[in-house]
């Protein structure tokens, strides 16, 4: 924050500072705001005859071939869109009442032609976050104009998802898209059956080929509050305030346990309390399960049938010191998807989704390592310019947020791209 001081001094008529008895200083504070600010840059390129040539200046880079936008200004489109779930429509009126006029489709060709840039990114994404061994999983719907109305020029409306992955320990998200399908394949092909490690999911029935001698490697962690919420749509039934009760006293046991525990000792504070839940849970479900009253197809009977079908995965919270309750981590981050899809309504194309996808990844993974989306983005389009299809994988990961560092990571990177010109 820009901080400017200011001297005030008594206003009293003819007073004179050197005449009196200083006392003290009393700092004062007052916070202004300054609307955003652009600048017109005009550069005059000179051109000169020297011993036989002409010659002339060099235009500072653009991240887009021929384009009059620096990386500060998509980077400030980006931020809005993508950070603070502002339509395109709603940037171009807050840009205008700021000065600048830019119209809809030149702003939505920014975002197009950015994605295209950031392409090269996604697959070094999937790949970082599969090679952390505990993920986080969900799918979140949208809507899709595609060609299908009742002309041949008309676009009707398809619900569609987007699948998200979050990878626990590097902090990382990526949204994926795969034409707005939520089949079992997307999934497998995302997740290959080599995958070591823990994915926490909710109970679409899907995850459960994780549990499978497919995913020999893979362990599925179930989500509490799932189970929690379908007793709560019941609360007025006594079974059900209990089934609530129990599930609540693991959480009171996890927000009790001492910060700064080593992995050990988390280890042994979960055996210690939580286990015990957890056998109480599951002798409750099978009593109320047990009793004649209990209609299979009831909301109770459901509910509970799909708790006990989910306790195995809920269980394996036991087994590892960082294993969570429940998957609130990504539903968190699948707000922003939320959020987009109450303020957008839908997405142009198939091809529009994907690009949202890719760039809410890395928009979301700023997020979480407590990053400026701004300044990311700024940086990331001056690099993009020169990163193609065959770009070393080592140097797309230096660019993901986990390992993004402002100013330091530029010399790296210089590096980087030095080393690659002199291969060519």
């Amino acid at each position: 924050m820009e901080v400017r001081e200011h001297d005030i001094y008594p206003s009293r008529s003819g007073f004179q500072p050197e005449l009196g008895k200083f006392l003290k200083t009393v700092d004062s504070i007052r916070y202004e705001f300054v609307p955003p600010r652009f600048i017109k840059h005009i550069h005059h390129l000179h051109y000169y005859q020297y011993r036989g040539n002409i010659i002339y200046g060099n235009l500072p880079a653009t991240p887009l071939l021929n384009s009059s936008y620096d990386a500060s200004f998509i980077a400030g489109i980006l931020q809005l869109r993508y950070i603070y779930s502002m339509p395109v429509e709603r940037i171009i009126k807050f840009f205008g009442e700021s000065g600048f006029e830019i119209s809809k489709s030149t702003a939505h060709g920014l975002i197009k032609k950015t994605a295209w840039l950031f392409d090269s990114l996604e697959q070094a994404l999937g790949e970082a976050v599969r090679q952390d061994e505990y993920l986080h999983m969900d799918e979140s719907y949208y809507t899709v104009l595609e060609k299908g109305g009742k002309s041949s020029t008309e676009k009707a409306s398809r619900k569609v998802y987007i699948w998200a992955a979050l990878a626990s320990h590097l902090r990382l998200v990526h949204f994926f898209y795969e034409n707005g399908s939520r089949a079992r394949k997307v999934l497998t092909q995302y997740i290959k059956p080599d995958y070591r490690g823990a994915i926490q999911t909710d109970g679409l029935g899907d995850y459960k080929i994780l549990e499978t001698d497919e995913y020999p490697h893979a362990v599925r962690l179930a989500c509490f509050q799932h189970c929690k919420r379908k007793f709560l749509d019941i609360k007025e039934n006594k079974d059900a305030r209990e089934i609530i009760e129990i599930i609540n006293k693991l959480y009171q046991k996890e927000h009790e346990m001492p910060a700064g525990y080593s992995p050990r000792q988390i280890m042994k504070y979960k055996k210690k309390h939580a286990s015990p839940i957890l056998n109480e849970l599951k002798r409750k479900l099978l009593a109320i399960q047990a009793e004649k009253s209990t209609l299979p197809k009831s909301s109770l009977g459901k509910a509970v049938s799909y708790a006990l079908k989910e306790y195995p995965a809920l269980s394996n919270y036991i087994l590892a010191p960082e294993y969570e309750l429940d998957n609130n981590a990504i539903e968190r981050i699948n707000r922003y998807i939320s959020l987009s899809r109450r303020n957008s309504l839908f997405c142009g194309s198939h091809q529009g989704a994907k690009r949202a996808a890719l760039i809410y990844s890395l928009a979301c993974s700023c997020r979480m390592n407590n990053i400026n989306t701004f300044e990311y983005f700024k940086e990331l389009l001056n690099k993009a310019v020169s990163l193609n299809p065959n770009t070393d994988k080592n140097v797309l990961r230096e660019l993901l947020p986990d390992k993004w560092k402002k100013d330091s990571n530029a010399e790296t990177l210089t590096v980087f791209y030095q080393n690659m010109v002199d291969k060519e």
